[in-house]
């Protein structure tokens, strides 16, 4: 499958119309459904597939992947299966029982990690998960979505010194 036939696939399953309230408190015409790409083997598969290969090229020192929850995971998971490199879950909060951490998975301080994300609008949810990474030592300078809606999550991203690269941009969703 090529890139412009998966761009029509995540239009046809995930693209819906109305009035949607979104994460970064705006409000659009339009909703990219992440979980109706990432629920799905067919999409999911070859989404996995460029997003491990889009790791190696941007991020070559990556030793891991991360992904916040839940959005993220599903991505983060098929990225890993794809690259062979290891995974880490980004939780919005440090859970309050068992081992109380913040990231799921093994890792030491001072690697460095590649964040995948699924919709980036302002770029907040992938923010407030590179502070998480940061804050447990580990080095985040790049982050790779599936699609970036242009709207400001690239600049608020390089505010923190990371890269955002998109797999596809809003327009080549909503054009094809």
């Amino acid at each position: 499958m090529n890139d412009d036939e998966l761009a029509t696939l995540i239009r046809e399953h995930a693209y819906l119309e109305g009035d949607f309230l979104l994460r970064s408190g705006k409000r659009s015409r339009y909703y990219l459904d992440k979980y109706r790409f990432e629920t799905r083997p067919d999409l999911l598969g070859p989404i996995g597939e460029r997003l491990g290969t889009r790791v190696r090229e941007v991020a070559p020192g990556a030793v891991r992947i991360a992904g916040p929850e839940l959005g993220a995971i599903a991505l983060a998971a098929a990225a890993s299966l794809s690259s062979g490199l290891p995974f880490l879950i980004v939780r919005k909060e440090a859970k309050a029982y068992g081992t109380e951490r913040r990231l799921e998975g093994v890792f030491s301080p001072g690697e460095e990690v590649c964040l995948v994300e699924d919709v980036v609008t302002s770029g907040g949810a992938a923010a407030d998960a590179i502070d998480a990474l940061r804050e447990a030592g580990l080095e985040c300078r790049v982050a790779i979505c599936v699609v970036d809606r242009e709207e400001g999550g690239a600049d608020a991203l390089a505010r923190k010194a990371v890269r955002l690269h998109a797999l596809f941009r809003a327009r080549d969703v909503l054009e094809s």
